[in-house]
């Protein structure tokens, strides 16, 4: 490991919610929180009308908080003519760093019709494309489809991640053949989630990031309690444990991966 990563402190979550309810009176207090941690840059993610609207604030307020905006799967129902006209022309805002959060979310079958979901998420895979913006991907139990719609638009032509990446290593290899970056949440230090770990140790870091998705998936060793940007901190701790490296390797190499795909920033890896 190099002088530059050793004495590297600064952690990138790629994928959190400060515009969500839980922390959107009193966002300063868990930026400051977030850099006593050493977490210097946050995707702030949004996912319909409102959370889009406040990812887009937060990005106009804070330089640090990059905004992503979308329609989420299990919101595709609000997805109407006037809801797609705002988002293309939100889209348009120069402080937007990729879509998302965008996907298929097959756990409720009820919520949400499969084909419903497939055509918004195709036709948001379309605009980035249009736009040249990477992408933040949402797959719950829809590997095979995400990966086939993934596959179809050529995502490889304007990149992305598979955010908070909870399939096997074999499914993190097939999206990593398409060009994605594969992201680990809070479920990298749950003890049960052994399919995580493998994952984990078979992603290489120079492919992958680190997230909290809080106010969700809150990781050891604050399990129970709600998540908050801070926590990436422990995120890193326990991949560099399932992986045998140092805390500063694994934060350098995800900040820098991360900083390349939503910021653009070309920074040399070598020391």
């Amino acid at each position: 490991m190099g002088k530059r990563q050793q004495e590297w402190r600064q952690v990138y979550d790629s994928h959190t919610h400060l515009n969500d309810d839980p922390f959107y009176d009193d966002v300063p207090a868990f930026i400051d929180r977030a850099a006593h941690y050493g977490v210097t840059q946050l995707n702030i993610v949004g996912s319909n009308a409102k959370l889009n609207q406040r990812a887009l604030a937060l990005g106009q307020r804070y330089p640090n908080l990059h905004p992503i905006i979308g329609w989420h799967p299990e919101d595709i129902r609000e997805f109407n003519a006037a809801a797609q006209a705002q988002l293309w022309q939100q889209l348009q805002d120069p402080r937007v760093v990729a879509i998302g959060e965008i996907g298929l979310d097959y756990y409720n079958d009820q919520q949400s019709p499969h084909d419903q979901q497939q055509a918004v998420f195709a036709q948001q895979l379309d605009w980035a494309r249009q736009l040249g913006l990477p992408v933040s991907i949402h797959c719950r139990e829809a590997l095979a489809d995400t990966y086939a719609l993934l596959k179809d638009a050529h995502v490889d032509e304007f990149g992305g991640v598979m955010h908070s990446f909870n399939g096997s290593p074999d499914w993190a290899a097939k999206f990593m053949e398409l060009g994605m970056a594969i992201s680990f949440s809070g479920v990298a230090s749950f003890g049960s989630a052994e399919e995580v770990h493998a994952a984990v140790r078979a992603v290489p870091l120079s492919r992958m990031m680190v997230e909290t998705d809080a106010p969700y998936l809150t990781p050891a060793p604050y399990r129970g309690k709600q998540n908050e940007p801070a926590f990436t901190k422990f995120v890193v701790d326990a991949i560099a444990e399932l992986k045998q490296l140092a805390p500063e390797q694994v934060a350098y190499r995800t900040y820098l991966n991360a900083s390349r795909l939503f910021l653009k920033d070309q920074k040399d890896d070598e020391d």
